[in-house]
């Protein structure tokens, strides 16, 4: 696991690019219980996205979960390769699997996010 990763208690992942924009997508714990991704239903670019509020979901064999906001902000980027390729939230969470990029308000930080360390023990207890 990327050590740069941040993270929210409901299991999505927040890669800082550096820009003022941060890349999100769900974590490889939260993956693996979902099972076999079959869709992804993306946010619309533009979108305002609210910490805790649900902006996209992901639906697998087993079951539809809701993509939570870990930060505040606009859309501003999919992964349309979700709409053809749903399973690469299973086979790279991290990397091809990712579902936004957003471009953080002014007031939004990722100070109440997790480090990947303190993700790792919420996952292991």
């Amino acid at each position: 696991m990327d050590a740069s990763l941040k993270f929210a208690e409901s299991h999505e992942w927040v890669k800082d690019n550096g820009d003022g924009t941060v890349t999100v997508g769900i974590s490889e714990h939260a993956q693996s219980l979902l099972g076999d991704v079959v869709f992804v239903d993306l946010p619309e670019v533009g979108c305002e996205v609210e910490v805790g509020e649900g902006f996209s979901l992901v639906e697998s064999v087993k079951a539809a979960s809701d993509i939570y906001g870990p930060v505040k902000g606009e859309v501003v980027e999919v992964n349309e390769n979700l709409e053809n390729s749903p399973e690469l939230v299973n086979e790279e969470p991290f990397e091809g699997g990712w579902i936004a990029k957003i471009k953080l308000a002014e007031d939004s930080n990722l100070d109440h996010l997790m480090s990947a360390d303190a993700y790792q023990e919420t996952i292991e207890d």
